[in-house]
């Protein structure tokens, strides 16, 4: 069984909360092991966060687009953002994973916690607009 919610959000944090419902309720009704529902939500907690922040800045008259589809072997999502061209996969920077805590800078690991705990990864730049797609297969939740 195929099953596909689209959520339209403005780009404000007090908004991320409907996509963490969302998961919650595909994979409640999917039965998606407890670990891959924490995965999907961290992903797009960071993702979320990063958009609304770099993207327009809690401006309430942009907004974002999250695409959750899920299928007996997969849960494609995809991000859709009118901010400014970035590409996550190349223009980030690459994170220190080897200093400790104290010594890293802030941020860059969001991006490598995605990456880690998802199967693919792709970006386009499509009509104006950052489309990030990420697939994570059911096997590995």
């Amino acid at each position: 069984m195929r099953r596909k919610l689209s959520l339209r959000l403005p780009t404000r944090l007090d908004q991320l909360e409907r996509i963490y419902e969302a998961v919650d309720e595909l994979g409640e009704s999917e039965e998606w092991p407890p670990g891959m529902v924490y995965q999907v939500k961290l992903v797009l907690e960071e993702l979320g966060v990063n958009i609304v922040t770099h993207g327009h800045a809690n401006d309430p008259e942009h907004e974002f687009e999250v695409v959750l589809d899920s299928d007996s072997e997969t849960l494609t999502i995809e991000l859709r953002d009118e901010g400014p061209a970035f590409n996550p996969l190349t223009d980030s920077p690459e994170p220190d994973i080897e200093s400790g805590v104290e010594d890293r800078p802030v941020g860059g690991l969001g991006i490598y916690l995605v990456r880690t705990m998802m199967d693919e990864l792709s970006y386009r730049r499509e009509n104006d607009k950052n489309v990030l797609t990420i697939v994570k297969r059911k096997e590995n939740g």
